[in-house]
């Protein structure tokens, strides 16, 4: 099995983290079209959509986000 540098870690994380949180939000989102039969095709298009964007956006806040919890806890 192949790994990935530590030094991409940032960005495995980010595309984990975005990922996961995507999916369970597009399958909360599709939850009204289960009754249709369409949970499956409309969950799969927000899915790829909002992690389209969201991915930038974790990419981009992290870092951030990393040094506000550095400056409000010890």
């Amino acid at each position: 099995m192949w790994k990935i540098p530590k030094r991409f870690g940032h960005f495995v994380f980010s595309v984990i983290q975005s990922g996961i949180t995507c999916a369970i939000a597009a399958a909360v989102a599709s939850t009204p079209f289960y009754a249709d039969g369409t949970f499956a095709t409309h969950w799969l298009r927000a899915y790829l959509y909002s992690w389209t964007i969201m991915l930038p956006v974790v990419l981009s806040a992290a870092p951030l986000i990393r040094k506000v919890v550095a400056v409000i806890t010890r």
